[in-house]
């Protein structure tokens, strides 16, 4: 089904306003939700709404208010309060702006949330005020370390973020061979996972959803990128989470922001950024390959497009169970 930009939206924030959340969190939520859409990771985008739903239902509302713990001029530590990482990230990421551009640099922690969603989002939101950041997100075990066939570290993204002289430079990945949510949208449409990103219950390779939900997914890039799904585990763990999170529940996240100036012209720095990224993007191709593209080059080149289109094609399933959420809220709390 297509939607305009603002239908989508719309429908993400009336679905969080059906779930308990002010206006001002329901759009927020939606915003973040609605900019996956954009830039063509659906499976963190509505859908993951649905995943939301499923999740409050399942454990019960416990959110409390989002509380600071302990703050220094240059570091703060938050309870998320069980509330959704969209709301607790935005918050850490923030606070850390905001100490960061007084103090020059600022590491922001949060524990006991859950669904941090993309990193790239608090990335571009610490870019945009002239900052660099490094921001990781331990989760539930999900993940089978190299060598092994069960979860012991979460789909763990990690970002780093660079502002420029024009568009900040920003990579963000997870250190799983396979996203969470990914699998979870393969499973409501039917569709089979890729080779050799999976483990079912009893170690087997597997390319069901369901068997690999029960079971761990591979990490990303063998042993290295096992290792950075470890370092993500430990970083999530200095900001308060358990060492093994339960599921969906006790994530850890982390913000560290810099400002340039901290070690010349912040000036010169972001002109510097700009030049090497043309010096990267003008490198030359492998032969009859694509030009070649600097991280995030796609997403906001997506993100571009179809704002431009006024278009987001979500699919008729995923939008029957959006519709039904909505439909078993009372009128009251979805106007």
């Amino acid at each position: 089904m297509r939607f305009t930009v603002s239908e989508a939206r719309d429908l993400a924030a009336r679905v969080m306003a059906g779930l308990g959340h002010d206006v001002a969190d329901s759009a927020l939520i939606a915003d973040h939700l609605i900019d996956c859409e954009l830039r063509g990771l659906g499976y963190g985008g509505l859908a993951r709404a649905i995943s939301i739903a499923e999740r409050l239902a399942r454990t019960g509302d416990h959110r409390r208010a989002i509380r600071t713990l302990h703050e220094t001029p240059v570091s703060a530590r938050l309870d998320g309060g069980d509330q959704l990482g969209y709301l607790v990230a935005h918050r850490a990421t923030q606070i850390a702006i905001d100490k960061a551009e007084a103090t020059g640099i600022a590491v922001v922690g949060a524990s006991d949330t859950w669904y941090t969603g993309m990193l790239s989002y608090y990335a571009e939101m610490a870019a945009a005020r002239g900052l660099v950041s490094v921001i990781a997100s331990n989760a539930s075990p999900w993940v089978a370390p190299h060598g092994a066939t069960e979860g012991r570290f979460g789909t763990n993204p990690i970002c780093f973020g660079f502002p420029s002289a024009d568009e900040p430079v920003i990579w963000d990945i997870g250190t799983s061979a396979i996203i969470h949510a990914e699998v979870t949208l393969a499973g409501r449409l039917g569709r089979q996972l890729p080779v050799d990103v999976a483990f079912d219950a009893e170690g087997r390779p597997t390319r069901d959803p369901a068997a690999a939900l029960a079971g761990a997914f591979a990490a990303w890039g063998g042993a290295k990128g096992s290792g950075l799904g470890i370092v993500v585990q430990l970083l999530g763990i200095m900001a308060g989470s358990k060492p093994i999170p339960p599921e969906l529940a006790g994530f850890g996240f982390v913000i560290i922001a810099m400002r340039p100036d901290l070690m010349g012209s912040a000036d010169e720095f972001r002109a510097n950024v700009s030049a090497y990224a043309e010096a990267v993007r003008g490198a030359r191709p492998v032969e009859g390959g694509a030009p070649v593209r600097m991280p995030f080059d796609r997403s906001r080149a997506d993100r571009q497009r179809r704002r431009d289109l006024d278009a987001i094609e979500i699919p008729d399933e995923i939008c029957r169970q959006l519709d039904a959420i909505v439909a078993r809220q009372p009128a009251s709390e979805t106007s």
